[in-house]
Formats: structure tokens, sequence, C-alpha cells
């Protein structure tokens, strides 16, 4: 069996290695960052001199999305669709008479239930919660 020898590690490998495993910047890193940052602020400064005349547009926030029947939410879009049944409706069938997609559906029925708006009959199947 051999003996290991010690070998010795230079400070500036060690060096590196802190820096790297602590995911510390070099002074080459700063630079780079510094360099893009002037670019952004030279693309802001060009653009706002251009619009130095102009009134700056303010965007009206979306209230979400409705499909024409009025500014009816989502949640209330699935639970009128519910209400319609007595005997209450399927996965699928809510899907198809709302239009909305898999994901989002499974996000509105899982809050409507933890708000305790919908019961979930039995796998799949949700009916009107009776206060």
């Amino acid at each position: 069996m051999g003996i290991k020898k010690d070998r010795k590690v230079s400070f500036d490998a060690m060096v590196k290695f802190f820096m790297n495993q602590y995911s510390i910047p070099t002074k080459k890193d700063v630079g780079e960052l510094v360099k893009r940052l002037e670019s952004m602020e030279s693309t802001i400064k060009g653009v706002l001199e251009s619009d130095a005349g102009k009134q700056p547009e303010v965007k009206k926030k979306k209230q979400g999305k409705t499909s024409g029947r009025g500014a009816q939410s989502a949640s209330n879009m699935v639970l009128d669709v519910i209400r319609g049944s007595h005997t209450g409706l399927g996965f699928s069938e809510v899907r198809e008479k709302t239009g909305f997609d898999e994901k989002k559906l499974r996000n509105i029925i899982f809050r409507l239930n933890a708000t305790n708006r919908i019961v979930r009959k039995s796998r799949g199947l949700y009916v009107i919660a009776k206060n």
C-alpha cells in the first residue's frame, strides 16, 4: 500500500475554490455587470429623451377573463353551471360548458370547494353546497 504524500495547495487555488463554492463574484464578474448596467441606463435615457414631449401611456389592468356574458368572474361562471344541474356535474361537463382549460378549471373547483361553495358528491362530481 502506498502512503499518500501531502500535496501542498497554493493559496490562489484555495481562494478560487472558496469563491466558486460560495458564489462570490470576481472582479471580472462585477465589471461585466457594470457594463450591462451602463448599457441599460443609456438605452433608458435614449427612450426617455425621444419621448420627452409625449405623455406616458397608462395600461388598464384586466379584471379577469369573461366570456361575453357581462363582467362575470370565472368562479361565478363555474358556480352557475353547477347550479343549473340538480344532480351535479362532472368535471368534463363543466369544462365543456365553460370552455376553460383543465388547469384553470381544477384551480377554480379547488378554490370553490375550499371555501365551501361547492361539495364533491363523489370523485369528479360536484354539487352546490347547501348553506
